[in-house]
């Protein structure tokens, strides 16, 4: 750099100058607010690196005899910055947890699905369409069908074979799911 000109950038030579005399006490007061996370104060130690990059004219101000104080004034503030925007979002999960999870199916599918069911029900004769809604879409039991209907259990159960039956022929993409 000549005489007459003014950088706007620490110089590498300067950086790694700063690292070696400051990066340890740095890295421990960044390892305490990062609670113990060697890779997060290890990041925040190189994000304090690059605000001392961007700002030459800090580390280079005669007001004050060390850097040091600036430095971990800088990293103490990234720290608290990186904490309130963890906490602002919600938790991050593990890869074992999204493995588990349930696959829904996707809610056009499902309201498309609806449509089509209750499309082929209304094709049923209403003492088949009596029972199916009773026993499948009520989840009566075949006493709690016959009951009401005034029918016997086996009539339920006959109309509930036929019904199902009549479903799948009018609904074959869905078979199945009819069983």
């Amino acid at each position: 750099m000549t005489a007459g000109t003014t950088t706007k950038t620490t110089a590498e030579h300067e950086l790694a100058a700063l690292q070696r005399e400051h990066g340890r006490p740095l890295f421990a007061l960044l390892l305490r607010l990062s609670d113990g996370d060697r890779q997060r104060a290890e990041d925040l130690v190189q994000e304090t690196l690059v605000r001392a990059w961007q700002h030459p004219e800090a580390l280079r101000a005669d007001d004050f005899d060390s850097v040091r104080p600036w430095l971990l004034t800088v990293g103490r503030r990234l720290a608290i910055d990186a904490r309130r925007a963890r906490q602002a979002r919600p938790p991050e999960v593990g890869d074992a947890v999204l493995e588990s999870a349930r696959v829904c199916a996707d809610h056009a599918e499902r309201s498309a699905a609806t449509l089509d069911v209750r499309e082929a029900v209304k094709t049923l004769t209403p003492e088949h369409r009596e029972v199916l809604v009773l026993v499948y879409f009520q989840g009566a039991s075949v006493a709690e069908a016959a009951a009401a209907l005034g029918i016997p259990p086996g009539t339920v159960k006959s109309r509930a074979y036929y019904a199902l039956r009549a479903l799948r022929r009018v609904l074959p993409g869905y078979a199945a799911d009819l069983r």
